[in-house]
């Protein structure tokens, strides 16, 4: 069969929930694709730009000569260089790098929140952010937004309360845990 399909700005066109890309220079552009049973060919102004095998599951498949320059260099990122990277700032952060990178089904999911993590670095100075990460990972805010709002607050600076139980004051209204036990309840 024979589809239009545009381009989307991340260089991929959708069919059938799988993404399939097309180079880069093709963004937002209007294209004809040619879909088999098994592959997926893409056309623009008559010329074949892409050819990609077909799959019937939700997904992406890229081509890694569709990308941009900066999206290569991208790719070479692993999750030992950025956890390397993180140890250059301190022991807590990159424990904070491993579990951002572990929270997600994929490692490249979570390259661009570690990446801003530790640019944080460069704004707020490491020893900060080395105490934010501690503090993340107590907490369980594991997400780039949470560090940066840590930072911005200087939350970092404070400690961490031990315990999150609060204390309910003396008060003839309240009546306590004694009040709610029934006759055959023993103590």
């Amino acid at each position: 069969i024979w589809k239009k399909a545009k381009v989307g700005i991340d260089y991929h066109i959708a069919h059938e929930k799988h993404y399939y890309s097309v180079p880069h220079q093709c963004i937002k552009q209007t294209i004809n694709c040619r879909i088999t049973t098994n592959s997926i060919e893409c056309f623009l102004h008559g010329k074949r730009i892409a050819h990609h095998q077909r799959y019937y599951y939700a997904g992406h498949t890229t081509i890694h000569e569709h990308m941009p320059k900066a999206h290569k260099a991208y790719v070479e990122w692993t999750p030992e260089r950025l956890t390397q990277w993180a140890n250059e700032v301190g022991p807590q952060t990159q424990q904070l790098i491993k579990a951002v990178i572990d929270a997600r089904a994929l490692p490249q999911q979570g390259f661009r929140a570690c990446l801003g993590i530790l640019r944080l670095g460069k704004k707020y100075g490491n020893d900060r952010l080395e105490k934010a990460a501690a503090l993340a990972l107590k907490t369980g805010a594991l997400r780039y937004q949470h560090i940066e709002s840590i930072l911005k607050k200087g939350l970092e600076q404070f400690p961490l309360a031990q315990s999150t139980r609060t204390l309910v004051p003396e008060h003839t209204n309240v009546r306590g845990h004694d009040y709610f036990k029934t006759p055959t309840q023993s103590e």
